[in-house]
């Protein structure tokens, strides 16, 4: 029986001291081993242990030598791992934290590529659907990331290809506005449809959205039987977009 308790004890201690061996293995890596290794797992793609890692150092050295750069790495891991809202979150932490830091500019730039991702599925991130029909709180947030970017830093290298985002996001933006504007069309609610058709003629002009929101006010007002306000969205439409479809469509319909 002695024996056999003697026994049993070896393999209890056996073992904790095989749990013990399987603990963190960063535990006792310096603030310097931690970032290399991050940064490393960063550079080969493998995000997922590189955001860990990330996370490590920020925890155990948030004072360190390494904690700016660290933050805006960890930011960048986040993004390339299909974690968006934390990206965004890092991002706007450094810009609080470290305001005058030379790469803060970088940081608005990540916080605008993060909220284009946010809300996207797996399918959307692979497959071209339309933007303009989800939803627009994401599209306008990046906006408005890249706008503080341009006006901020205008010599940022990252300054010209936010200024190409811009440009798409409000296209985006507008046709989102639309879509909105038909959907009212539909169910009837043409007052409501007009107002958002001349949203969009005042706040996204020279975006392609222009024909069909011009379409849409001159379609609801002649409903309406706003006979001059729907001639004068006719008159813009054709004086400018004179080839757009919608013009006989707004010619044909008749009122009871």
């Amino acid at each position: 029986m002695k024996k056999i308790i003697i026994s049993f004890l070896i393999i209890v201690l056996s073992g904790c001291s095989y749990f013990q061996d399987k603990g963190d293995e960063t535990e006792l890596w310096p603030a310097e081993r931690l970032y290399a290794e991050a940064r490393g797992e960063l550079d080969s793609g493998s995000y997922e242990r590189a955001v860990e890692l990330y996370e490590k150092l920020e925890a155990r050295f948030p004072f360190g030598t390494f904690g700016q750069q660290a933050i805006l790495d960890l930011a960048y891991a986040y993004f390339k791992n299909d974690e968006p809202d934390a990206a965004v979150s890092t991002a706007e932490r450094f810009i609080k934290l470290y305001p005058q830091n030379a790469h803060v500019d970088y940081a608005y730039y990540l916080k605008g590529l993060a909220n284009m991702q946010r809300g996207k599925g797996i399918t959307e991130r692979f497959l071209p659907l339309d933007e303009s029909q989800r939803d627009s709180a994401s599209a306008l947030w990046a906006f408005e990331d890249f706008s503080d970017l341009v006006y901020r830093y205008p010599d940022s290298q990252y300054a010209a290809d936010a200024k190409l985002r811009m440009k798409h996001l409000r296209n985006v933006l507008a046709e989102h506005e639309v879509h909105v504007a038909r959907y009212y069309m539909r169910r009837g609610a043409y007052i409501a449809a007009a107002n958002r058709a001349r949203y969009v003629i005042e706040k996204y002009a020279r975006t392609p959205s222009i024909p069909d929101a011009l379409v849409i006010m001159a379609k609801a007002y002649k409903i309406l039987e706003l006979d001059e306000l729907s001639e004068d969205a006719l008159r813009v439409l054709e004086l400018n977009y004179p080839n757009t479809p919608g013009i006989y469509d707004v010619r044909a319909i008749t009122l009871q």
